[in-house]
């Protein structure tokens, strides 16, 4: 315990570093995979902008990079972060990989709650002569925002424990803290701490996203 409030510094500074990794990813990654999910439903058949070559590359391209566990997508894509980041180690490289797996995680889930959405409603408003734009903003998003939210409160809890993966080759934040202070060293208070800090930021956010749902749907 003693050795824990000695690490106490250090530990609030891998909270930060959690904190700044996993936002960063979110953001970045959300908005991708709002974008590329997007294209999955509006390109499938029958749908607003029915293509089907654009829906099976995008099909494709999801297919082949979401089942891929992020340890290993970590070490095949920090050829890629040196071309676009510039670096392939360290918090940078780390974010960049977790915006590429949260991207296409989400996207997936966008396809799949937006398709709960019924198609009669979609079609009265093309009856009346709602653009394809102004649907997906007036109508297919908010009908499905609450299934939406709900998934992303699902992604941010994947990325978060994905985030403590990536401390294994070096990266900062809890997962980092809890393998070289606590696991390296044979300290299992230092990676409790760590571990509970997780615990608790993730029932936080799952209890967070439950009721921001919850009001969404009741409306």
């Amino acid at each position: 315990m003693d050795r824990l409030i000695e690490l106490l510094p250090l530990l609030w500074t891998s909270v930060y570093e959690t904190f700044y990794i996993v936002g960063i990813a979110m953001l970045l990654g959300g908005l991708a995979g709002l974008t590329l999910g997007l294209g999955l439903y509006t390109t499938r058949r029958g749908n607003l902008l029915e293509n089907r070559v654009v829906f099976s590359v995008l099909n494709v391209l999801v297919n082949t990079f979401r089942p891929i566990p992020f340890i290993i997508f970590l070490a095949a894509a920090q050829p890629l972060a040196r071309v676009v980041v510039g670096t392939g180690i360290g918090n940078t490289m780390i974010t960049f990989a977790l915006v590429l797996a949260s991207m296409f995680a989400i996207s997936r889930i966008v396809e799949q709650n937006l398709l709960t959405v019924q198609p009669g409603v979609i079609e009265a408003a093309r009856s009346v002569g709602a653009g394809p734009v102004r649907i997906i903003f007036t109508i297919l998003i908010p009908e499905a925002l609450g299934p939406l939210i709900l998934g992303y409160t699902f992604i941010f809890v994947a990325v978060l424990d994905m985030s403590a993966v990536a401390g294994l080759i070096g990266g900062g934040g809890l997962g980092n803290f809890a393998i070289q202070y606590g696991y390296r060293l044979f300290d299992p208070v230092v990676t409790w701490a760590a571990v509970i800090i997780i615990i608790v930021l993730v029932q936080l956010v799952q209890f967070l996203g439950n009721g921001l749902a919850r009001r969404v749907l009741r409306r």
